[in-house]
């Protein structure tokens, strides 16, 4: 029995380490298979990872499962298979893919990983010095009474050698009926905003805003944590929710990356159009409305009604005040990025403005510092002399793209400085037009997540001023050193009592605790959370005396010391 042993924990620990030293030479290799029944992958960091939500993430780890049963082989298998271990149902005819192992099969297996690696077992014919491997995580199928889905061993490493073996032992059940007198550590995670399933239905959204609790000591189950807690905030937000309040602020950034991208390419997707009329018909009204106001310096200017309504079409947004001083550009701007469908639609708006500036029919009113070539134009009109533009090639979508740059750098400005969130400072790199117009859009693209950010904020977890100030100076300078990243999680430090109306009040996505045992590596996790901890089974889900009520995890770790 010894001698098979041993001629194992040789054959398996070579084939593992022929498999980490092809992934170090970069070689990408399907999943091997070990003794017909075993199937065995090495996990690099960024590829899926079944194990990444129970300990973190490895950069390497080899996952065990049992080989995919094909079609052919269903019908002897479930005749071998009890009611007791049958885990799927192959009546369909399918194939299937990787498949839990018996307890039992993986505890052999965790074995001869364990015996591999142990120094003192030298009668084994392995390399020396013994190179130590990722761990190994081997998907179990809950047959045992403790209902174990995952056993796994981890090296621990002291100097040039290895001082032992962790291992872990994941399970779906267990008591969480008391908490032992012992030296214990907490963790509570609150959703306070996730993007639903409708949002999702209609356009693929997965914005999410969690609250991370960590206290000690733990004094019970589902305890409650304390005012004297470390809390941290984490805010990931896509922009553009179907539902959210910068919608239409969004689909004017969204136009404008359209116009970008046709200055870049020369291929234009035009946006869906907002209004029935037609984006000539809309620029006419326009002009013959401002044609017949008088006087130099208030020519295009209107009523704050007439302005508030042309804004609308722009922000609806309740928390976003609607700025009140849209100039002419602005104005045009808000009526062609609604309406402009095609090359042929903006090079006609253009020439009914530059028309209409020629015969002097206009004098529109302008922002001071306006740069754009339109706005350029506009100011010669004033003195009876414009330069002559051909609307042709991609300067009629230079020209609208420049003045849509600009109007959407006054909204976010006006935004932060208003909300006394940043200065002019703060903001100078994002708005600053001495680099190329296509950083620049990059830019502006940047300073709208960091207001949908903290909109966000605003919107569902209504914090103190001073947090959204830090909110704000986080993601202003984290995008001056990143690129644009909306999968990026924003996490910030908060007093637990300026939120302790959700932790006190609401009950918990997830609560855990972690018991050390005295020695380094050594403890004992329990996990409740409101989904399962694995997805390879399906477990009854306990009632948990009136808090969370879906299911409970328990990770157990032990230390094996060579």
């Amino acid at each position: 029995m010894w001698a098979r042993t041993n001629r194992a924990t040789e054959e398996f620990y070579a084939r593992l380490l022929q498999e980490f030293n092809e992934e170090k030479k970069g070689v990408y290799k399907e999943p091997f298979i070990y003794e017909a029944d075993v199937q065995v992958q090495l996990i690099s960091k960024g590829q899926p990872n079944p194990v990444k939500g129970l300990l973190g993430e490895n950069d390497l780890v080899f996952i065990v499962e049992k080989v995919p049963l094909e079609k052919e082989e269903t019908s002897h298998v479930e005749e071998l298979q009890s009611e007791e271990t049958a885990i799927s149902d192959f009546s369909s005819g399918e194939n299937v893919g990787p498949l839990p192992l018996p307890v039992g099969r993986a505890r052999q297996l965790i074995g001869l990983y364990t015996m591999a690696h142990n120094p003192n077992m030298t009668h084994l014919q392995v390399p020396r010095p013994i190179a130590a491997l990722p761990p190994l995580w081997v998907r179990c199928d809950g047959s045992d009474p403790e209902g174990t889905c995952w056993l796994g061993a981890e090296l621990v490493p002291e100097g040039d050698g290895i001082a032992g073996v962790v291992l872990f032992a994941v399970s779906c059940k267990g008591s969480a009926c008391a908490l032992f007198q012992v030296t214990a550590r907490g963790f509570a995670q609150y959703e306070l905003f996730k993007s639903s399933v409708l949002d999702d239905t209609v356009s693929p959204s997965h914005t999410a805003i969690t609250l991370d609790i960590s206290w000690s000591p733990v004094d019970e189950m589902l305890q409650v944590p304390p005012l004297s807690s470390a809390a941290t905030l984490n805010i990931k937000v896509e922009s553009g929710a179907p539902r959210g309040c910068l919608t239409h602020l969004h689909r004017e950034l969204k136009f404008l990356l359209v116009l970008t991208d046709g200055l870049r390419t020369g291929v234009t997707e035009w946006l869906e159009p907002l209004e029935a009329k037609s984006a000539v018909e809309l620029v006419q009204e326009f002009l013959n409305e401002s044609s017949k106001l008088d006087g130099f310096g208030d020519s295009t200017k209107k009523d704050p009604e007439t302005v508030k309504h042309d804004a609308a079409a722009v922000d609806r947004s309740v928390l976003i005040t609607v700025r009140g001083d849209l100039d002419f550009v602005e104005q045009l701007w808000c009526r062609m990025s609604s309406s402009v469908v095609s090359y042929q639609d903006l090079v006609k708006c253009l020439a009914l403005i530059l028309q209409s500036l020629q015969r002097g029919d206009i004098q529109p009113w302008l922002h001071s510092g306006s740069s754009s070539l339109l706005s350029k134009l506009i100011h010669q009109s004033y003195h009876g002399t414009m330069d002559t533009v051909s609307l042709s090639g991609t300067l009629p979508l230079q020209m609208l793209l420049e003045i849509g740059l600009d109007k959407l750098k006054k909204d976010y400005i006006s935004f932060f400085i208003g909300q006394e969130l940043a200065s002019l400072n703060h903001l100078e790199y994002f708005t600053s037009p001495s680099v190329e117009i296509q950083e620049q859009v990059h830019r502006v693209q940047k300073l709208h997540h960091i207001l949908e950010v903290v909109v966000s904020c605003m919107l569902f977890v209504k914090p103190q001023h001073e947090f959204l100030f830090s909110l704000t100076q986080s993601c202003i300078k984290y995008y001056k050193q990143n690129p644009l990243d909306e999968q990026h999680i924003f996490q910030l430090p908060v007093r637990p009592a300026c939120v302790k109306n959700f932790f006190q009040s609401e009950k918990p996505q997830k609560w855990k605790v972690e018991i050390n045992g005295g020695q380094k590596k050594v403890k004992t996790i329990w996990q409740l959370s409101d989904s399962s901890p694995v997805e390879h089974l399906m477990h009854h889900k306990p009632a948990l005396s009136g808090c969370i009520e879906k299911s409970a995890g328990v990770l157990k770790v032990d230390l094996m010391v060579f």
